[in-house]
């Protein structure tokens, strides 16, 4: 999911000459002009495209999931291209990463794994027309210059479109990308402005561009029951009534693959000619569910009992030690020890899971929206036995994805339902039980944290017993801690240990991954550490960071630089109008509070101040929230990164106040749609976010995931500072 693509000459950029008047730049490891598919201009496996009117094409090649990714990698391209971006198109690439590297929306990666390879392609196709066009007029190289999609001679005035050079630009050899020249910052014309997202007015037309518009001739449509308690098999199964209903086409046993175990079969699709008729034809299924082997009492209630007394225990596994912890607190001029917890959280896309396969002459063909789609190729070929290279993976836009779409379990449902259905276009839909109660979820946490304070108020210890899901000693999926979890590096003597309990759960990635959880959990646990220590949480953080340095990486993530966690959690102040200090909780106007929270994730270092109100002892309403972010030298789209950061701070907001979590009874998920799982309202959100960016002299980073944590424990925070009281657990219910 990091790893950046290998650059290199031949490899990644190949040039094609399509039917003789367009010019394709294609991207990224070995790939042949004949594969490129010659003579036809609209070929999507192509970065760069240049039509005899001079209009350009740009490849995006990532998945779009709302994080506006579609507008900024080709931005990238059309900087160092030296396009004019009034005449760029954009196309969506197929999912193809032997063509294109990486595709994958997830950790907020895209920005620096694409940073320097798209402007290099750009540079690179730039640097071609050049050379053409030097030749075509017999002058040297280097009196040509570019200007928005045009090669200008200065000395002698003359002045051509990129088109007219592109016919003799495909017959040259690929410059060596790692001595393409690149912009210096200052001559920027594209990146660093503000650009409107290449699908906006699409979108607000209404016009079909999601996974679940996909409409394609002589489709049929699927729904699926899967076994309601995660784990369960089928036992029994009586499809002969719903096999004789009118516009049914078939019954398809499977394994679903979120929790069954051993491959066995746990769902049955039903394939219609209308989603409606198989959704009513599912109900007619006759179906005995065999509970799953594993035991235990797979329930809400019974994971907080047995969490609450492990956590009385000592951890069962180390992840991180510093020092003597135990001899530190029993030393310590004052002692804070506290627990903190959080529930399952389900994903909650507007879109709900889909996919749409056809599977004809051992061939498979997905329209799929997938933010890995490598990972649900190699998912589905596994489970159709054929090869990789027989499935061709169309990228739709994704109504959200939040890491839900990391998973694939809906791609392989539906290659393995197209397979049974050989030569027909299957759409496998999930409606919205479906897709709640069949989830991969957040996993819930519980903590035992303890801090060691000496007489002048700094930490001298810290240790954090934290207790989730997992078995053999290993975490689940996104049920992990980092043993550097802020302010680890910082103390003098740490102790961070973990204990985990088995469950039948599907667990997942959730947008922050851990940060979310972990950032409610930290802040707000070192937010009383400040109030202990006599000061205010940005003051604690200012004293426990020291002087500007940089901390050396854990095994996975990035260094942490203290001089810019510090710059960043100034700057909020400053633009908060912090007054710093602590004042008496509940001292402000009636029903007041203000709270503060930061956190590095993702790479990138947020701030940021929030204003509540109280309304009549029980109602949490957000006024304010106030954000300051680093994310490196460079904010590529500046529109769509406010919009990034504010659409965060309301997920945030949303997982701290709309009553969202996951409860299981006997083994089942109990939630099933927005009625029981909230999303935020229009009423509950803010009435401003004011957003500001830090720049610094790092490389740029991504802003999908790194300004959602801080905010859910400055919620928090300013809950104890309006009313006295502390919330320790998620979701924040005052009643």
């Amino acid at each position: 999911m990091s790893a950046a693509a290998h650059l290199d000459r031949r490899g990644f950029l190949t040039v094609s000459l399509l039917g003789g008047t367009v010019l394709a730049f294609d991207a990224c490891v070995p790939l042949s002009a004949q594969g490129v598919g010659a003579g036809a201009p609209g070929v999507l496996n192509a970065f760069v495209r240049i039509a005899p009117d001079n209009a350009i094409t740009i490849g995006a090649k990532n998945p779009e999931i709302g994080q506006g990714i579609r507008t900024m990698l080709p931005m990238l391209i059309a900087e160092e291209l030296d396009a004019d971006w009034a005449q760029v198109r954009i196309e969506q690439t197929l999912a193809n990463d032997a063509l294109y590297g990486p595709q994958v929306a997830g950790g907020s990666r895209a920005t620096p794994v694409n940073w320097l390879p798209m402007r290099r392609v750009g540079a690179a196709a730039r640097q071609m027309i050049l050379t053409a066009a030097a030749a075509e007029w017999g002058v040297d190289v280097a009196t040509l210059t570019t200007e928005r999609g045009y090669v200008v001679a200065a000395a002698s005035g003359r002045r051509a479109p990129y088109a007219a050079f592109a016919a003799r630009a495909a017959g040259l050899p690929a410059p060596d990308l790692a001595t393409v020249t690149l912009k210096a910052a200052k001559d920027f014309r594209i990146i660093g402005t503000a650009q409107p997202g290449v699908d906006t007015p699409a979108i607000v037309a209404g016009k079909p561009l999601f996974g679940i518009d996909t409409d394609l001739p002589d489709m049929v449509h699927a729904a699926i029951a899967i076994s309601p308690v995660f784990g369960g098999t089928i036992k029994t199964l009586d499809d002969a009534a719903v096999r004789a209903m009118p516009g049914v086409v078939a019954v398809v046993r499977l394994n679903s693959g979120l929790a069954a175990a051993g491959g066995a079969d746990d769902a049955v699709a039903v394939v219609a000619d209308s989603w409606w008729t198989a959704a009513q034809a599912r109900r007619k299924l006759a179906i005995t569910w065999a509970r799953p082997a594993a035991g235990g009492d797979h329930a809400t209630a019974s994971y907080e009992r047995t969490a609450a007394t492990l956590l009385d225990a000592a951890p069962r596994h180390d992840l991180y030690r510093s020092g003597d912890a135990a001899a530190a607190l029993k030393d310590a001029h004052r002692v804070v020890t506290e627990r903190y917890d959080y529930p399952f959280l389900a994903h909650a896309t507007l879109e709900p899971q889909n996919c749409t396969a056809r599977f004809a002459d051992g061939k498979l063909e997905l329209w799929a929206p997938s933010q890995a789609p490598a990972a649900g190729r190699k998912a589905t070929a596994k489970a159709l036995g054929i090869a990789p290279e027989a499935i061709t993976i169309h990228m739709p836009r994704i109504g959200g994805g939040f890491g839900r779409r990391l998973m694939n379990d809906y791609m392989v449902q539906a290659a393995l339902i197209a397979k049974a259905v050989p030569g027909r276009p299957v759409k496998l839909l999930y409606d919205r039980a479906d897709d709640i109660r069949h989830d991969c979820y957040r996993p819930a946490g519980w903590h035992r944290l303890t801090a060691g304070l000496d007489a002048n108020g700094a930490i001298t210890a810290i240790t954090d017993h934290f207790v989730s899901f997992g078995q053999d000693g290993e975490p689940a999926i996104a049920a992990e801690m980092s043993p550097f979890e802020f302010p680890a590096q910082l103390v003098p003597a740490v102790h961070y240990g973990a204990t985990y309990m088995p469950t039948t759960m599907p667990t997942g990635w959730l947008r922050a991954p851990t940060s979310n959880a972990m950032a409610f959990t930290f802040q707000g646990f070192l937010d009383e550490v400040a109030l202990a220590a006599g000061c205010d949480l940005p003051d604690l953080l200012r004293r426990t960071l020291g002087a500007p340095r940089t901390l050396p990486p854990p095994e996975r993530g990035a260094a942490f630089d203290t001089g810019r966690a510090r710059r960043v959690i100034d700057a909020v102040c400053t633009r908060a109008s912090w007054t710093g200090g602590r004042a008496r909780p509940g001292a402000r106007t009636a029903g007041k509070g203000r709270g503060f929270g930061f956190y590095f994730s993702h790479a990138g270092y947020f701030a940021e101040v929030v204003d509540i109100t109280v309304v009549d002892g029980a109602a949490i309403q957000v006024d304010k929230v106030w954000v300051a972010g680093d994310v490196g030298s460079q904010v590529i789209n500046p529109l769509n990164a406010v919009h990034q950061v504010q659409g965060s701070v309301i997920d945030g907001i949303a997982q701290a106040l709309a009553g969202q979590k996951i409860e299981v009874v006997a083994g089942a998920a109990t939630q099933e749609n927005f009625g029981d799982f909230p999303l935020l309202r229009i009423d509950g959100a803010p009435r401003a976010i004011d957003v500001t960016f830090v720049p610094s002299d790092a490389a740029p980073t991504g802003l999908g995931e790194p300004a959602l944590p801080p905010v859910i424990p400055a919620i928090a925070n300013a809950v104890f500072d309006a009313t006295g009281r502390r919330l320790r657990s998620l979701p924040l219910r005052l009643a």
